[in-house]
């Protein structure tokens, strides 16, 4: 059989994700939420009745037919993009509409829900919202795109071929060619644009036609399932329903539940298992979000379906985990291998906690994106056994001594240990905000080690003595240098060509006024106690800085980034000298 595909509607908050499934659907969840936000995430069911009603024209004109049994579309919240929509190596998704409004273009969430995306490689259709917002734009109530473009004036359709492009343009940075539907030649290699407006209803033809007929003729094989099999889903979200109890909403990719199967699933402590007193399912074109009363209750469901799950022992349920019938042959070693998967870790690396398997994975798969190793994972509050494990991570990595958490509090000691041992804590409800966090701290705490290195380093230094320049011969001598190549400073030791110590500088002075650091190409005058200019030091002779071990080996190791390509080689020229002397002594 073929199911219905998944389609997850994500976008930056306020550009319309919610509203336009509201004109598909006919009701007003947009306005129900506080702010327009969408605070949940929902899953509705729009049947091949409606698709093929809203698409008459475009199915005729194309002489298409529908075969797929209909969308379920998943309304994620702004900063939660895919989160509990997972299952075990990829995303419950098939298909996803990326909601941008044309007038903004990309946006923070934008951005990261794009990267989230490609972390799942989850196919996306564009859908360039809010067109009813140009200049001049005549709205034409529910007309297809194609039939309300002819309607406009030029410079209107000039405007919106700006916009489009504009959003062709951001695409392409990150590595997709993209058109507007009616230009693209190669579906599977470009991404599709097309334009809607969910206030007026333009453009949501081509939308669900597009949305259905690229999963039908891309998507076969994915679709395909065994109906009557043992079910399987993702939990998305777990809350109390009044005279229901604890219950989960899943959304079921594969097989059939049915009222008195057993269920299984992930919780903190292991593997937990519920018999299912009801399945609820959301009335057509209805939320499974809404109330109960939006819901009838059924003795079974297939997949692909939004459903509503009543049993004993559902308390401990974690929303993102995997739930499956017991009925599954070795169900047990699958839910095992999915939490082994998530919670896998490296020796080095920042801890991360959050409020739901959902949210952690979707945050490792960033921070895995940019680099980040995580040492330590866990769902629920951040402990003070989470914080003493970040300062020990100081001595191993000083970047991954951090703690990062989604969605969750610090517990009241955790926050007394951390502030006792300047461990940060970035937490946030936003994903990309943890992730800029966490970017922003990175960068401060390079730029501190690298000030501090600066200050405690002796870099690499070549200079030659000036004829003509010798102001004092001692008690100190004062001369003139000049510096060849890398930097000096007061209190650096010089040495001589064959690696003899000549003195350390005193001072250094430009025009009488006393300098901390001489850089190439400067010409400064140094002093140095306890030698004879003339007999340590002559006109014209070349000094090196002694760049003693301890340093030599940090800027091996850490701070190589601090040196250009000459006073790398300066260092090794350096180091020769010295180990030409040691092995004369």
């Amino acid at each position: 059989m073929i199911r219905q595909p998944i389609i997850v509607v994500m976008g930056h908050v306020d550009h319309g994700k919610t509203s336009l499934l509201d004109k598909i659907r006919n009701t007003a969840i947009a306005n129900k939420e506080a702010g327009g936000i969408t605070q949940h995430i929902g899953a509705s069911e729009v049947p091949i009745s409606v698709i093929n009603k809203i698409c008459s024209k475009l199915l005729s004109t194309f002489k298409a037919k529908i075969t797929i049994p209909g969308l379920l579309f998943i309304d994620t919240p702004g900063h939660e993009a895919f989160t509990n929509l997972r299952k075990r190596g990829g995303s419950v998704a098939d298909l996803a509409i990326l909601v941008v409004d044309i007038s903004k273009n990309f946006e923070p969430q934008t951005y990261e829900a794009i990267e989230i995306l490609k972390q799942y490689k989850t196919p996306f259709i564009v859908a360039a919202n809010k067109i009813d917002l140009i200049t001049g734009w005549r709205p034409n109530i529910n007309e297809s795109f194609t039939e309300t473009i002819q309607k406009q004036q030029p410079n209107v359709v000039n405007e919106l071929e700006n916009r489009i492009y504009d959003i062709i343009g951001k695409l392409s940075e990150l590595g997709f060619n993209s058109e507007r539907f009616d230009r693209v030649k190669d579906f599977r290699s470009e991404v599709v644009i097309i334009p809607v407006s969910a206030k007026t209803g333009e453009g949501i033809p081509e939308l669900l036609l597009y949305a259905a007929g690229l999963s039908q003729k891309f998507l076969e094989a994915r679709l395909n399932i065994e109906v009557n099999g043992p079910g399987k889903g993702s939990i998305i979200e777990k809350k109390e329903e009044k005279g229901l109890g604890t219950t989960i909403d899943v959304i079921l990719y594969n097989g059939t539940l049915k009222v008195n199967d057993t269920i299984a699933f992930a919780t903190s402590t292991g593997i937990a298992t519920s018999k299912i007193k009801a399945l609820l399912k959301p009335k057509p074109l209805q939320e499974l979000r809404e109330s109960s009363s939006k819901f009838y209750y059924v003795d079974s469901v297939s997949a692909a379906c939004g459903v509503k799950i009543s049993g004993t022992g559902l308390d401990d349920a974690l929303p993102g985990s995997l739930v499956i019938s017991t009925e599954y042959p070795n169900y047990e070693n699958e839910i095992k291998a999915e939490i082994a998967d998530l919670f896998a870790t490296e020796k080095k690396g920042i801890i991360l906690k959050a409020d739901s398997i959902g949210t952690l994975e979707a945050v490792s798969k960033l921070l895995s994106g940019i680099g980040v190793s995580i040492s330590k994972k866990g769902l629920g509050n951040i402990t003070k056994r989470d914080v003493l494990d970040a300062y020990a991570m100081r001595s191993l990595d000083p970047y991954s001594s951090v703690v990062l958490a989604f969605g969750v509090k610090a517990d009241e000691d955790a926050i007394m240990e951390a502030e006792a041992t300047g461990i940060k804590i970035i937490n946030e409800n936003i994903i990309y905000k943890i992730i800029d966090e966490y970017k922003e701290w990175l960068e401060s705490e390079k730029k501190k080690t690298r000030e501090n290195a600066e200050k405690s380093l002796i870099f690499p230094g070549m200079i030659k003595v000036l004829p003509n320049m010798c102001f004092r011969v001692s008690h100190p001598a004062i001369f003139g240098i000049e510096v060849l190549a890398g930097r000096v400073k007061p209190s650096y030791l010089l040495m001589n060509e064959n690696g003899n110590i000549v003195g350390r500088i005193k001072e250094m002075q430009d025009n009488g006024i006393s300098l901390q650091e001489a850089k190439k190409g400067d010409k400064v005058a140094i002093s140095i106690d306890d030698i004879t200019f003339g007999r340590q030091v002559r006109e014209d002779e070349i000094l090196y800085t002694h760049v003693n071990d301890e340093s030599e080996k940090l800027f091996r190791q850490r701070f190589s980034d601090l040196l250009n390509e000459e006073e790398k080689e300066l260092l090794n020229r350096i180091s020769e000298i010295k180990q030409k002397r040691q092995a004369t002594m």
